[in-house]
């Protein structure tokens, strides 16, 4: 069985073929998976300018347990013994002529439950552990993509979530170096006037519409609709998932991102120019729903299949 390096080396060196850029996200839980990322697969290149020294990560007190998405002990982490830190792996050498790019992602929370229950830390101390893996990442010239989780609503606070409150750790993590900051609706709790509210908040702490993307889980059925209350306040980047697919498991009954195929086509309606084949963005819903042995959530997905079918 291919160890992580050699699963990471493959991806990077063999990117499908596109017409357009790719960019590859992963989620970093921690310093050292950066590192064993940076040694495992080469990525990035060390800036011209030697990064700032980064603070140590925040001690842990006395017989707490791993963080369940921070520690270093994460399942998932790309271990020593396998990662090519004792056993070099050569850098990926890609075999497609298609661009790509490689950018990290780190995670926040907009309440300190959620905080607690996602990192095992408080608010304070997640935004701490960022920093020098938003160093690191700076000084190998990788992109950063900043996360603000439960912005519209947690499931152990409820949903009357601070928009200062998220507007300060958005702007934190713009501080620290982040290009950008998704601020998500993790439990889709969101409606309209909260969006609404939370956008102005936002822009009154200074924060450039460009600088940020919204997320929104479809919980409530409400994700399209504040995704277009997002839109008319300028934002122009929206994660969503091909067949509404994704879920988050510290908030009970939370669906998928918005749909891929549903976002395409309001925005297509609206006149908006996305680069997205809808047909076949709606084939590929289809397949992956399949091959995960779920239910296809797209409307408009399933709507277009079934208009091509007949």
């Amino acid at each position: 069985m291919a160890n992580s390096a050699e699963v990471l080396n493959y991806i990077l060196g063999h990117p499908p073929e596109a017409s357009h850029h790719i960019a590859y996200n992963f989620l970093i839980p921690n310093l050292k998976g950066l590192e064993n990322m940076i040694r495992a697969s080469g990525v990035g290149s060390p800036s011209l300018e030697e990064a700032p020294p980064t603070p140590p990560p925040s001690p842990k007190s006395e017989g707490e347990e791993p963080a369940p998405i921070t520690s270093t002990e994460d399942p998932n982490e790309m271990p020593s013994s396998t990662s090519g830190v004792d056993n070099p792996v050569e850098p990926a050498k890609s075999s497609s002529s298609t661009p790509f790019s490689v950018e990290i992602s780190l995670f926040a929370a907009a309440t300190e439950a959620f905080s607690k229950a996602n990192t095992n830390c408080t608010i304070a101390e997640s935004l701490e552990r960022c920093k020098p893996i938003v160093a690191l990442a700076k000084s190998r010239n990788l992109r950063v993509r900043g996360y603000v989780s439960v912005a519209l609503g947690c499931p152990y606070e409820g949903p009357n979530v601070s928009p200062s409150r998220v507007a300060d750790i958005t702007a934190t993590l713009l501080e620290m170096g982040a290009d950008e900051v998704s601020v998500a609706d993790t439990t889709g709790m969101g409606t309209a006037p909260r969006t609404q509210e939370l956008l102005k908040a936002l822009s009154s702490a200074g924060i450039a519409n460009k600088d940020l993307a919204l997320h929104f889980h479809d919980t409530y059925g409400q994700a399209l609709v504040n995704a277009v209350v997002g839109l008319e306040h300028g934002i122009r980047t929206f994660d969503s998932s091909v067949g509404g697919l994704g879920g988050c498991p510290y908030s009970k009954g939370a669906t998928g991102n918005i749909a891929t195929e549903d976002l395409a086509y309001c925005m297509h309606s609206l006149g908006a120019r996305t680069g997205v084949d809808i047909e076949k963005m709606a084939e590929i819903g289809k397949w992956i729903s399949s091959e995960l042995g779920r239910p296809n959530d797209s409307r408009a997905g399933k709507a277009i299949l079934a208009r091509l079918a007949s």
